[in-house]
């Protein structure tokens, strides 16, 4: 299979994992505060990654070794990598989920998918440029999100800022994995890292502004487990992997379908209903998607 084929189903399959996840998150936010749900499932997500970690180094060793010198290399550069990816991800993650608390739903999908405007922009200022085709995948996406996700009169309250913050964070995390997965780094290890650093930030965040409880975190533990293993443990891993191989200006388009895959759970597993206006948003996000895998919609370097 072509390896951006490849990269682009593992993002897709990332996005399908954080949708199906966001009602466990909901669930499990009625037990304990933003901070300690961070925390718990970040920590959850490295103790699934750290024996994956081990498997695939001893089977690189096995059917291909390094020198000293080279592993060395490549533990430096994926240390250093997930370190700053775990600094940008803990800022993203505790923005949009205290967001959450005091906005809705809708709103803060809608903020928090602004991220596939926000990221081409960025490459603007880095030096890229982005062809048509792609900024008219992402204005296209945005109308599909605003029909999916927007169901009152839009207005800005304290809410709706942490999360539009939390989308320019979760952009930086996009250019930083992009950063460093495409060099010679192990994509496993620097998620590894990544979710070791969100749990010390997130638990540092717990320490001073909640106090929580062993008991409430059992309440919330199934919601827990749920979205430490597959949403943190797998999908960010996925994430992190599938970039190294997707079309930088693309891959945000593919994880947005997050917010598609949500709202059809939603309708599989909480029996919500979905309006027709909600069903033309689901059909304009695939399309765009669909149209950003494109030839012509390729993202490439200045010259020079």
């Amino acid at each position: 299979m072509n390896e951006q084929i490849k990269g682009n189903l593992m993002l897709l399959t990332a996005s399908l994992i954080w949708g199906s996840a966001f009602v466990a998150q909901s669930a499990g936010m009625e037990f304990v505060g933003p901070f300690t749900y961070n925390m718990s499932r970040s920590f959850i997500g490295l103790l699934v990654l750290i024996p994956v970690t081990i498997f695939f180094r001893k089977r690189r060793t096995r059917y291909n070794p390094l020198s000293k010198e080279k592993e060395m290399t490549l533990n430096k550069n994926s240390m250093i990598g997930g370190i700053f990816c775990g600094l940008v991800l803990s800022i993203a993650s505790n923005l949009q989920q205290v967001g959450l608390s005091s906005t809705t739903a809708g709103k803060a999908g809608f903020i928090t998918a602004l991220y596939i405007v926000i990221v081409p922009v960025i490459g603007l200022f880095l030096g890229k440029k982005v062809t048509k085709l792609i900024w008219f995948c992402v204005f296209t996406a945005i109308t599909g999100f605003y029909f999916l996700c927007i169901k009152e009169g839009f207005s800005i309250g304290k809410g709706d800022i942490l999360c539009l913050l939390g989308a320019f964070t979760f952009s930086a995390h996009i250019l930083v994995i992009d950063h460093f997965s495409t060099g010679y780094t192990d994509g496993v290890l620097i998620s590894c890292v990544q979710f070791a650093v969100v749990g010390l930030m997130s638990m540092l965040l717990t320490i001073i502004f909640e106090t929580p409880s062993f008991a409430a975190i059992w309440e919330a533990r199934l919601t827990i487990l749920y979205s430490g293993i597959l949403s943190s443990g797998v999908a960010y891993t996925l994430q992190i992997l599938g970039q190294r191989t997707t079309n930088p200006a693309i891959a945000p388009l593919i994880m947005s379908m997050e917010s598609v895959f949500a709202v059809f759970f939603g309708w599989l597993i909480l029996h919500e209903t979905m309006t027709l206006k909600e069903m033309l948003g689901c059909i304009i996000v695939f399309i765009a998607v669909v149209l950003a895998q494109l030839p012509a919609g390729k993202i490439t370097e200045h010259e020079g």
